[in-house]
């Protein structure tokens, strides 16, 4: 059971260490369980989402296993492919809304190749063995579906090829998978995303992995740290291959400093506001969503979101529940389609928001609290756990209230 409501009781000021990608932490936590022997995987912190998938990897070469893979939609779709390599017949279950989430691209994929995916008694059960072959799959449902099928075909004999048959969403993930598989030893090539060709008979080596910084954790500290809340964020390299990096370029184009430090921090300098509006696609970066509104409620005019249809999908429909709880203190947010309107403000209010069982949504209260009038109260607070367990503690690291 998640926490009653919390009072947002200081904001975040000095250096704090990043927490690991989870993006990344999944992806070498798979490979490196497929390794015939593991060696410890550096920087990697178990958050709910974390310790799913390296709890169901622990059980998923085991014939007729039921993995349970907690609110985890990550967890859950790459290793349906990797259960039907290497056994055939799996049980999923899941908690709050993983289990509605669509898998039909999954579903009609594997049906072609024998293999059935169907739901009862409140499972997702699979059956059937995966071969290599000719696998299509759409590019704008999840990048996810595609992943996992890169995780498992290297373990099959035989060249497998998987063709993407609409505009890849997402790309940066995929290459996150490809570079993480790289690294254990493991090789696919593509060809501009729309079609991925998997040499059969492949086997992930053991070797040694450091995770990363997360950028799509970051973004609540580098917007709360433009708004006024000055931080520095460790952790993060200036190279990397996450997609949600692009949060320095949307901050930068409304105007805000950002200073990178010879230790390796930035630190998004709180300037002068108003900031400027703008418009942003968010189809390739949908982690991002939460940071960016509480951050244009204080961007003068009116900034847009668009493109977020897939963000009705997540652990909340985010375009409601950001609209919804963001309002709530005093912001002045649309929703027009998949996209979302948001008229700047000078302040907010303050008020209390539910985190809505949603880890981000109760981050992106959190941000709001540093130019709000009045007190914040976040409802269901403790559901940062999913991919934050130690968010508050980060967050409030210097009192200020």
């Amino acid at each position: 059971m998640h926490s009653k409501a919390r009072k947002v009781a200081g904001f975040p000021a000095g250096s704090i260490k990043m927490p690991p990608s989870k993006s990344i932490s999944h992806r070498a936590v798979i490979c490196a369980g497929l390794a015939a022997s593991s060696l410890p995987i550096d920087n990697l912190v178990y958050s709910q989402d974390i310790e799913a998938t390296s709890r169901c990897m622990k059980l998923i070469r085991q014939p007729g296993a039921l993995l349970d893979c907690g609110e985890s939609g990550s967890t859950l779709r790459f290793l349906i492919p990797l259960a039907a390599a290497l056994t055939g017949k799996t049980a999923f279950t899941g908690q709050g809304r993983l289990l509605a989430r669509p898998q039909g691209p999954y579903i009609e994929a594997l049906a072609g190749h024998g293999i059935t995916l169907e739901y009862t008694d409140n499972l997702l059960r699979l059956e059937g063995s995966l071969k290599s072959g000719l696998y299509t799959l759409p590019g704008d449902v999840s990048s996810q579906f595609i992943s996992g099928l890169l995780f498992a075909l290297p373990l099959v004999a035989g060249e497998s090829e998987i063709v993407v048959t609409s505009p890849l969403q997402s790309k940066a993930y995929v290459d996150l998978t490809i570079d993480v598989m790289d690294h254990f030893g493991v090789s696919v090539q593509h060809e501009d995303y729309r079609r991925f060709k998997v040499p059969g008979g492949q086997q992930y080596k053991s070797r040694p992995f450091t995770v990363e910084g997360d950028y799509s954790q970051a973004a609540f500290f580098l917007a709360a740290s433009a708004l006024g809340s000055q931080c520095q964020c460790l952790g993060l390299s200036p190279h990397s291959r996450q997609g949600d990096k692009k949060i320095l370029d949307i901050l930068r184009a409304s105007g805000v400093d950002l200073e990178w430090s010879p230790a390796g921090g930035v630190t998004a300098k709180a300037g002068p506001l108003p900031y400027k509006a703008q418009t942003v696609d968010i189809a390739e970066i949908p982690d991002l969503v939460s940071p960016l509104a509480a951050f244009f409620c204080f961007c003068q005019g009116q900034s847009r979101i668009e493109n977020g249809a897939r963000l009705r999908l997540k652990e909340s429909d985010r375009l409601a529940t950001v609209t919804e709880e963001l309002n709530k203190l005093g912001a002045r947010i649309t929703i027009e389609g998949d996209a979302l309107v948001i008229n700047g403000v000078e302040t907010l209010a303050g008020g209390r928001i539910s985190g809505r069982g949603d880890h981000r949504i109760a981050m992106m209260g959190a941000v709001a609290a540093v130019r709000s009038r009045g007190p914040v109260y976040i409802e269901d607070s403790g559901c940062v756990a999913k991919s934050y367990p130690h968010f508050w503690e980060d967050f409030e690291k210097e009192k200020r209230l």
